[in-house]
């Protein structure tokens, strides 16, 4: 007798969360993200409570932890991501992404993760930085990770 013969579902697959190793995991990693960004002048500049970066650690961590199908903490704290209103007031440029994918991307390979989790992330964080331009300078470029 199949699962659908029995009523019963079958089992999901493991999220990207969980197979990761959960909140302790995207804890780590955004922490050694930030170590990255708290000696960035580049970064570090757009961040108003610099360089104490407590606050934006948690949001992140959360965003993080939800996207990949973790607990919705964010959303219940926050509400939707809204991620470019949020990010608007500041300049984020070529210079900008690029910095942020650089810190992202030591992030993501120092973590540990198997290679498949990596290489989601990465896709992921490229398309995600590359979303939060919000400069109006030409000429478009593309933001790449180092493979």
């Amino acid at each position: 007798m199949s699962d659908s013969d029995s009523g019963a579902e079958p089992p999901e697959a493991p999220t990207l969360y969980d197979a990761a190793g959960g909140m302790a995991f995207f804890e780590r990693l955004v922490g050694r993200f930030y170590e990255g960004v708290a000696q960035d002048e580049v970064l570090s500049a757009l961040y108003p409570e610099a360089p104490d970066f407590t606050g934006a650690r948690h949001r992140l961590t959360l965003f993080l932890a939800q996207y990949w199908g973790g607990p919705t903490t964010y959303n219940e704290e926050r509400g939707h991501p809204k991620l470019r209103m949020r990010h608007f007031p500041f300049t984020v440029g070529p210079l900008q992404r690029d910095h942020w994918l650089k810190h992202m991307t030591e992030a993501v390979r120092a973590s540990g993760a198997d290679e498949a989790i990596q290489e989601a992330l990465l896709d992921y964080f490229v398309k995600a930085a590359e979303h939060m331009r919000n400069d109006t300078g030409l000429p478009i470029t593309s933001a790449t990770y180092p493979r």
